[in-house]
């Protein structure tokens, strides 16, 4: 096999093999909720969620909202970072405030989300943030 064979098929190995992610997030709310009557309460402001991967052999790229990673492997971090910035967020309401989240008619407003990405030769740790204020439906 001569040089040329051995970078085609290294290049289609990385291409096959790599991980990606991509930090944009869609929403669709199908729940309509009225916040002009006074059914709520605000129960926390400006509480944050975050999470962040390591990458070797990658590059990651933050532009308006959307996080995009391109690498061979990850090597620390999760997988899914807007689940986890979300569990993050919920963990950080429940320790600051002392507040248990289960059974509670608990709602995100104001919810506000970055990415940011770190590049440094062959590593990349991308990483997103979540902010929201959080608030409780009177029964």
């Amino acid at each position: 096999m001569n040089t040329k064979h051995v970078i085609i098929t290294g290049l289609i190995l990385f291409t096959c093999t790599s991980c990606t992610t991509s930090g944009l997030f869609f929403s669709t709310h199908l729940t309509n909720v009225e916040l002009s009557e006074s059914n709520y309460k605000i129960v926390a402001k400006n509480v944050k969620g975050e999470a962040q991967a390591e990458y070797i052999l990658g590059l990651s790229a933050a532009f308006r909202g959307e996080l995009q990673t391109l690498a061979i492997a990850r090597i620390g971090g999760e997988e899914m970072l807007y689940q986890q910035a979300m569990e993050n967020l919920w963990e950080n309401f429940e320790t600051q405030y002392s507040q248990p989240v289960e059974g509670r008619k608990l709602a995100l407003v104001n919810v506000r989300y970055d990415s940011d990405a770190i590049n440094l030769l062959l590593y990349t740790r991308p990483k997103i943030s979540i902010r929201a204020d959080i608030i409780e439906f009177s029964p």
